[in-house]
């Protein structure tokens, strides 16, 4: 298994760069398959979408397809897949950010009742508590 870190991707996802894609897509092509696949960490995957989402200015419904397509990819394993595909879904309905979907569902999946925060937007879900 290869760590991938968020530039990598992000080369690969928006192909600004074509010398770069290249150098992405080639060694994506030659050393990950399903018997070795890449690896994308939490951290990873939260600066991936929000590099997409500001630097990029992807459309949340665009980021969203990109993070499905991800999870179907044999080529490629993401940490905590099962969490990620429910984080997806809270991001699709919700008005918060991935990053705070995801720090919700990792801390309730590691046995915390809740998170307590100040945001608002995503006091709303089930994971958070607001402190007020």
């Amino acid at each position: 298994m290869t760590g991938l870190d968020t530039n990598i991707l992000v080369r690969y996802f928006t192909r600004d760069d074509p010398k770069q894609w290249k150098l992405v897509n080639t060694f994506l092509e030659s050393n990950c398959d399903s018997k070795n696949s890449g690896w994308i960490s939490s951290i990873v995957l939260c600066e991936v979408v929000w590099v997409l989402s500001t630097g990029y200015e992807y459309s949340k419904s665009q980021i969203i397809t990109l993070l499905n397509q991800l999870l179907l990819t044999a080529e490629l394993r993401m940490e905590a897949h099962d969490t990620v595909r429910q984080v997806i879904k809270d991001y699709e309905t919700g008005n918060a950010d991935f990053s705070d979907y995801l720090i919700g569902r990792l801390n309730q999946k590691t046995g915390c009742e809740t998170t307590i925060t100040f945001d608002k937007k995503v006091a709303a879900h089930l994971s958070f508590t607001l402190l007020k």
